[in-house]
């Protein structure tokens, strides 16, 4: 197996059981055993289950970003939104453990990874949010005074809690719906206009 294999398999194993148990309670023996390969080959990829969270979420997290970046690629300012909302949306129903796992993980207090973890999300995912909201204000789709680095967060929150709320009790209900429902709710609140009827 390369190790590149080797190492998306440590990734998917690593963040099935931070997900289902928190970073404090995974072991590096769970990690390994979930993956199939040796302790050591945590070891021998990562060094340690501190850098391999690290490595995790770096991975995550740019995924995650490319997803929302090709959603806006090439789109007015609002479309974009609606784009990056559904990118968002199907990312979380494709990568659900990633997605608890930042819930849960990411936004811890203490520095270290924790806090370079929240500053990968803000660059990479919330920051392509920030960025098709700052060309939808130049374009006059949305309100000039726009607080816009706190309405990406906003946006960004809202899209991934409704989305672990939709996996978790509503997975039957279309990603559609959903994403209806979210764009409706921006429309309204960041335009200012009322919602599409």
């Amino acid at each position: 197996m390369s190790r590149t294999a080797t190492r998306e398999r440590l990734f998917t194993a690593a963040v099935e059981l931070i997900a289902e148990h928190g970073f404090t309670a995974t072991t590096v023996d769970q990690i390994a055993e979930r993956a199939g390969v040796a302790k050591g080959t945590v070891y021998y990829n990562f060094g340690s289950k501190a850098a391999l969270f690290t490595a995790l979420l770096d991975y995550g997290v740019e995924r995650l970003g490319a997803r929302l970046s090709e959603a806006a690629a090439d789109r007015a300012p609002l479309e974009a939104l609606e784009a990056v909302v559904g990118a968002e949306l199907a990312f979380v129903g494709e990568y659900e453990p990633f997605a608890r796992l930042l819930i849960a993980e990411a936004w811890r207090s203490g520095g270290g990874a924790w806090h370079q973890a929240a500053l990968l999300i803000r660059e990479r995912a919330i920051g392509v949010v920030a960025d098709v909201l700052r060309a939808a204000v130049a374009a006059g789709d949305l309100r000039a005074d726009l607080d816009v680095e706190t309405a990406a967060a906003a946006v960004f929150g809202m899209v991934l809690t409704v989305a672990l709320h939709w996996r978790t009790l509503e997975p039957g209900r279309p990603l559609e719906d959903v994403h209806a429902t979210l764009v409706d709710l921006l429309r309204g609140r960041i335009s200012g206009g009322a919602p599409a009827a």
